[in-house]
Order: C-alpha cells, then sequence, then structure tokens
C-alpha cells in the first residue's frame, strides 16, 4: 500500500467598497484594513474547496 499527500485548499471571499483616488490606493487601503484586522473572512465567505495530490508525493508503505 502507497501513502499519498492530499492538499486540501478552501477559498474564502469577501467583496469590499471603498472610496479612493486610483484601484491601486483602493488595494493598498482595503489590504491594510485587513491586515488591521476591520475585515475577518470566515465560513459565511467559503467559496469552494479543491483536492489536489500533487505529482510525485507516493511513499511505499
Amino acid at each position: 500500500m502507497k501513502e499519498y499527500e492530499v492538499q486540501i485548499r478552501e477559498s474564502l471571499s469577501m467583496t469590499v467598497t471603498v472610496e479612493a483616488e486610483s484601484a491601486l490606493q483602493a488595494r493598498e487601503l482595503v489590504e491594510r484594513q485587513w491586515k488591521n484586522g476591520e475585515y475577518v473572512l470566515d465560513a459565511d465567505h467559503f467559496q469552494g474547496v479543491a483536492f489536489t495530490v500533487p505529482a510525485r508525493r507516493s511513499r511505499e508503505r
């Protein structure tokens, strides 16, 4: 029997609206706010899941 590593990747997503002079400034503002804990994504923001078996990751057991 072989062992396999399986990667589980979940996606969370939130869209926020901010006022800014440019798209870059808006992104930087939201990133800073997120880092400061003003936006917290949780199970309510779940968008999907993917399961992947990376190549060459099996081991004989």
